[in-house]
């Protein structure tokens, strides 16, 4: 994997590195992250058995690695109450969470058979409520998954008392008329490799109703992979090809500049 020379760096706002360090893999991932010129990244917390290893992590790469902890709604099952009641305690560590999340709902994943994936739902939309409650009294960023349930999420945020300014909807893959939702809020959309795809007309045009000047971009690795990869598994390396396609092909501006824009946000946002 090579990449031209490059003078800014890039930030990867949300990734996955719990597979790649139970691999054995993950030195070399992060040496390819620093090879393509990124500078940070945020490891996302899903459920209890990352956000420890992920402390690790941010601990053992301070600066390059940062992290989240919160309670994927895949994750969400009856034992959510346990789960949530273990994050605040977070913020007493060293390093402390860039964020709180992904917290949020998925009618995407839910059980097949009715009943059981009604009782999913509500548990996932109790353990939200709880997660964006935490949010609120931590004043922390915060993380949001949602599929299939935007307006649900938008409805429970704005009920939270939550600061629509730390919140940032990761993975968008929402429309132009979502988005503007969300800006009319002061919130965010972050956007992964699905920019580079050629069936999502939509989210280049969301990325653009939204602007440069408030976007940042991630790669949700080791899921999305970017173009010319798709079909590969993805790393924080593969950052760089969506950064060049947003420049190039979305926001018609220099590779630069869009790193530029988007390396300030991500560090405003995130506090890192």
């Amino acid at each position: 994997m090579k990449f031209e020379a490059f003078a800014m760096f890039l930030i990867d706002t949300h990734t996955h590195l719990d597979s790649y360090a139970r691999e054995g893999t993950l030195p070399a991932v992060l040496a390819r992250s620093r090879a393509a010129g990124l500078e940070a990244m945020i490891a996302i917390g899903t459920a209890p058995d990352d956000w420890a290893l992920y402390r690790d992590l941010a601990r053992q790469h301070a600066g390059l690695v940062h992290y989240s902890v919160g309670l994927h709604p895949c994750s969400v099952d009856a034992g959510w109450k346990i789960a949530l009641d273990q994050v605040e305690e977070f913020w007493s560590s060293n390093p402390r969470p860039a964020a709180l999340g992904e917290i949020g709902l998925d009618r995407f994943h839910l059980p097949k058979d009715p009943a059981e994936a009604e009782k999913t739902f509500a548990w996932q939309r109790a353990a939200f409520a709880e997660g964006l409650g935490i949010a609120q009294r931590l004043g922390c960023p915060v993380v949001i998954h949602s599929r299939g349930a935007f307006p649900e999420c938008v409805q429970m945020i704005d009920a939270s008392g939550v600061d629509w300014a730390k919140v940032v909807f990761h993975c968008f893959v929402e429309g132009e008329a979502e988005m503007a939702e969300l800006t009319r809020r002061g919130a965010f959309g972050s956007f992964t490799g699905i920019l580079t795809y050629k069936s999502a007309a939509n989210v280049r045009a969301a990325a653009k109703a939204q602007g440069l000047a408030r976007l940042m971009i991630e790669t949700d690795a080791p899921w999305l992979t970017p173009m010319p990869h798709r079909g590969k598994p993805n790393e924080p390396a593969f950052l760089r090809h969506t950064a060049e396609f947003a420049a190039a092909e979305v926001f018609g501006v220099g590779y630069d500049e869009l790193a530029a824009v988007t390396t300030a946000n991500a560090r405003r946002f995130f506090g890192i």
